[in-house]
């Protein structure tokens, strides 16, 4: 139990840091940011209320006091995760990246802590 508790921890802290990376860039480099939206044809107006939800998603997921909105998070994490994907893979610029490892992180995070808590 001791080595899934561990894993839980490292795979749940590095994808808290990769969503906290991205929600700081949304925030802090929003033009920037804006600009790859548009080249994704995304909406730009969305950069804020999206970084605005990392940061709750990333609330929700190391408190854990309610399951029900930990599960949320979880789930908008992963759809966040496979359209960044997605969309970095139609605009030609490959499939690896930042949100390719919080694809492989999410999952072990998600059912390692379920585990835990079950």
């Amino acid at each position: 139990m001791k080595i899934n508790k561990t894993m839980y921890w490292i795979s749940t802290a590095l994808l808290c840091l990769l969503m906290s990376y991205s929600a700081a860039m949304y925030f802090t480099s929003t033009e920037m940011i804006k600009g790859f939206f548009e080249s994704f044809n995304y909406p730009t107006y969305i950069v804020i209320p999206l970084a605005v939800l990392k940061v709750l998603g990333i609330i929700m997921i190391l408190w854990r006091k309610s399951t029900w909105l930990t599960e949320w998070a979880y789930s908008g994490f992963f759809f966040d995760l496979v359209l960044a994907t997605a969309a970095h893979h139609y605009a030609g610029h490959g499939v690896v990246g930042f949100s390719l490892y919080g694809l492989i992180l999410i999952f072990p995070s998600y059912f390692l802590g379920k585990k835990i808590r079950d």
